[in-house]
């Protein structure tokens, strides 16, 4: 899936950090004792010998304050640079993880250096043709990772921003409150979980391009971090009120 991370965004000058990225998303459930055996056979499937590279764990327990998630991790480098993090999630949106979920996270541009042995990600052979007929990462992506960068950093209207923000904030509380099972009725799901974690995700977003813009004090970004961690854990409690999120299955 696509991450964005303003913050990472290098004008398209760095060959190995970006601000949109991919990333291969694995959950086990309930986790493996042999998670990491399990990670360094599938590096070996696609083909980076950790004979040939220099493959260390580094400890590194993730946390997202926003959506009040974290649990206990490594880093996973290959020749010092990060391309995985592995995870023992304990908590997500603010409710204990039952069972604890391993989770592994890969970085698919630098495994794919790796693979490709080159040392940019920008210059990996995208189609897997050669010649003229070459497309390269930097092809498709350098001209959105420069125009986005500066977006970033420069253009991005903050007042709007901040408007943006309150809306989603906004919307996902009237999602939520409009998705709550109606007194009196059998069906006691919620129906609008999903849509409402939409909105509370923009809101992360646009937090998180505020906070690239530099404009928000050291202050103003606990308050920020604590209202988004507000919708997520709400977010969470409707989630686990449907289907999917196991309400009315037997025990």
């Amino acid at each position: 899936q696509p991450s964005r991370r303003p913050k990472d965004g290098r004008y398209g000058e760095n060959p190995n950090r970006l601000q949109y990225y991919y990333q291969f998303q694995v959950i086990l459930k309930p986790n493996p004792a042999d998670l990491q055996d399990l990670y360094l056979a599938s590096l070996e499937a696609i083909g980076i010998d950790r004979h040939i590279h220099d493959i260390r764990f580094v400890e590194d327990d993730w946390e997202s304050p926003t959506l009040g998630a974290w649990g206990l991790g490594w880093e996973c480098w290959c020749d010092g640079m990060e391309v995985s993090q592995f995870t023992y999630f304990q908590q997500v949106a603010g409710f204990e993880c039952a069972p604890v979920s391993g989770e592994i996270t890969y970085g698919l541009e630098r495994l794919a250096m790796y693979v490709q042995g080159v040392d940019s990600i920008f210059d990996l052979n995208f189609n897997g043709r050669e010649g003229d007929e070459r497309v390269t990462y930097g092809d498709i992506f350098r001209q959105a990772e420069q125009e986005y960068s500066l977006y970033n950093f420069e253009a991005a209207n903050t007042d709007r921003l901040f408007r943006h923000f309150e809306d989603f904030e906004a919307e996902c509380r009237a999602l939520l409150a409009a998705g709550e099972p109606e007194k009196g009725r059998n069906d006691k799901r919620h129906h609008l979980a999903l849509p409402a974690y939409d909105q509370c995700i923009k809101a992360s977003h646009a937090f998180n391009l505020l906070d690239a813009r530099g404009v928000i004090s050291v202050t103003e970004r606990q308050s920020y971090i604590l209202r988004v961690r507000e919708l997520a854990k709400a977010c969470g409690a409707a989630w686990l009120k449907t289907e999917g999120g196991g309400f009315g299955a037997a025990v």
